[in-house]
């Protein structure tokens, strides 16, 4: 899939949901309530037992009807592995270029983690596709993302950490093109328990609570 549409599908979604767990069952059980909840883009963390094989088990079974996504990607080689396993954007924690770098040679989307105005230039001058920028709480939210987009309008942000059901809309509201979610949509306690119900219902608020914010 072209990088243009995979930025354009994370774009419309509005909501990247971040699946970091303890076993691969716990995860796929997650996505599963995800794409029930009304999402077809997610996010699985590399620190997720399995990891890669997870990549390729959720590819086979979703095919092109789910959007997938490796995060927690800190080096070129662990971005090459992704990207043959079936990821089709990588998400890092931190600005790494050699990794924007890796991306851009087989054109896979890439959304590299930084937070300062001077990180993000950075990454998005290296050809990144969108910014993650986190952890967005610690320097004040959704504040922040307005701050920022000011003098840079044309940087795609999607900030993570701190972002929750009660405060998506200031995001957007403040300029945010994305968010991505981690514990506040995929709790921990949820799935370590098999309540993927609870997922499934997290979803579909996000969902509509972006819908609204947009709207």
């Amino acid at each position: 899939m072209a990088k243009i549409s995979i930025i354009n599908r994370i774009l419309d979604a509005g909501v990247v949901p971040i699946i970091r767990c303890d076993s691969a069952e716990q995860a796929l059980g997650a996505a599963h309530a995800i794409h029930r909840g009304g999402l077809s883009v997610l996010e699985v963390t590399m620190t997720v037992p399995g990891a890669l094989g997870l990549l390729e088990k959720l590819k086979a079974e979703f095919g092109d009807t789910l959007l997938l996504g490796a995060g927690t990607v800190l080096d070129p080689e662990t971005a090459r592995a992704c990207m043959l396993a079936g990821a089709e954007f990588l998400v890092t924690p931190g600005l790494d270029v050699r990794t924007i770098e890796m991306a851009k040679r087989y054109s896979v989307a890439i959304l590299p983690g930084a937070l300062t105005p001077t990180e993000i230039l950075t990454a998005w001058q290296a050809g990144a596709d969108m910014i993650k920028v986190f952890p967005c709480s610690a320097l004040g939210g959704a504040s922040y993302i307005k701050a920022v987009k000011a003098p840079l309008p044309q940087v795609l942000l999607a900030p993570t950490g701190g972002v929750d059901i009660n405060n998506v809309g200031e995001f957007f509201a403040a300029g945010s093109d994305a968010v991505a979610v981690g514990s506040s949509l995929v709790g921990t306690v949820a799935l370590r328990e098999g309540r993927f119900d609870e997922i499934e219902k997290a979803t579909a608020a996000f969902v509509k609570a972006v819908a609204k914010a947009r709207a």
